[in-house]
């Protein structure tokens, strides 16, 4: 399973329409194949920080996510709503043993 863990800092004007994208392209992606999940937090200390975690089957279904337009313009759209750079981090789980 492959985790990504990302963050956007967005301006407090922009917050509503930042979680608004951000839940549509949450919905958008559980639709995709090998998606196991896709979340949009809002971080509870400080609500101007949205934080998404997705869990894809594999590396490949992962790849095809990246590759969908509507993927690139959700990107372009938060980087529009951020007063920082976004953030990313991609994760490979470790299956438990024996189980």
């Amino acid at each position: 399973m492959i985790i990504v863990l990302g963050e956007v800092l967005v301006a407090p004007e922009h917050r509503e329409a930042a979680i608004a994208v951000g839940l549509e392209h949450c919905e958008r992606s559980r639709g995709e194949p090998g998606c196991l999940s896709h979340d949009c937090l809002i971080d509870a200390a400080n609500p101007d920080r949205l934080q998404f975690v997705e869990c894809w089957q594999d590396l490949a279904a992962l790849q095809v996510h990246f590759a969908v337009p509507a993927s690139s313009l959700f990107v372009k759209e938060m980087q529009g709503f951020a007063v920082a750079p976004p953030k990313m981090s991609i994760l490979e789980a470790a299956e438990a043993l024996g189980r």
